[in-house]
């Protein structure tokens, strides 16, 4: 028998909220833990970092690195958005010689790493110009955004909290049965289920729920 592979598991949460309630953390664990039982492994030690994703500079990331290469162990984190929505940091992570992998995608090699982080990177750029757009047009509207902004921003995430909570069955059924992102948005559209905002799914829209169901577990 083989021995085991020694594994560092990495995981990220981005608020100190977050951090204090694990809200996102037993999710990211079970899935380092479905990865470290898929490949004979054994997780050797756990870092846990409260950063933004934007950020580069994490202390707790830097001591995972550090314990790897010091006791020849892989890190591995449960998805690679939680690492860092930057390309440049990711590949200064795969240049620093520390074996690493994402539970998520168990097979990608260094160049399907890169891509990876690079729609990543494109996706949060995104986020923050529609973002930036949406807070424009209101304010031209005559909107006053502070109190009643944060109520009503409130209100819609609460919203979408409840649809998600909904959902969670669902979506862990087609998970379940080795459906991809791709394969369960086609199965909702086909049987006609509309998403939070009453329009059809994308494998994205898949992905943002499925992300929103785990940091709610």
């Amino acid at each position: 028998m083989n021995k085991p592979v020694k594994l560092v598991s990495y995981i990220r949460v981005s608020t100190q909220r977050q951090g204090d309630s694990g809200l996102g953390l037993d999710a990211q664990r079970s899935c380092v833990q479905q990865y470290a039982d898929s490949t004979n492994s054994d997780i050797i030690a756990e870092y846990v970092e409260v950063e933004s994703g934007k950020r580069t500079n994490r202390a707790q990331l830097a001591a995972a690195i550090d314990f790897c290469s010091k006791n020849d162990a892989t890190l591995v984190i449960a998805k690679l958005d939680r690492l860092a929505r930057n390309v440049h940091f990711v590949s200064g992570l795969l240049e620093s010689g520390v074996r690493f992998h994402a539970a998520d995608m168990p097979n990608a090699d260094r160049f399907m790493l890169h891509v990876y982080a690079a729609m990543a990177e494109e996706e949060g750029r995104r986020i923050s110009e529609r973002t930036k757009a949406a807070l424009a047009a209101a304010r031209a509207r005559g909107v006053k955004l502070g109190v009643t902004g944060q109520a009503l921003a409130d209100k819609h995430k609460a919203s979408a909290d409840v649809f998600a909570r909904s959902m969670a069955g669902t979506i862990q059924a087609y998970k379940d049965t080795g459906l991809s992102v791709r394969q369960i948005a086609v199965r909702l559209n086909q049987e006609n289920t509309p998403t939070f905002s009453g329009n059809k799914w994308h494998p994205t829209t898949v992905q943002r729920l499925i992300k929103r169901i785990d940091a709610l577990c």
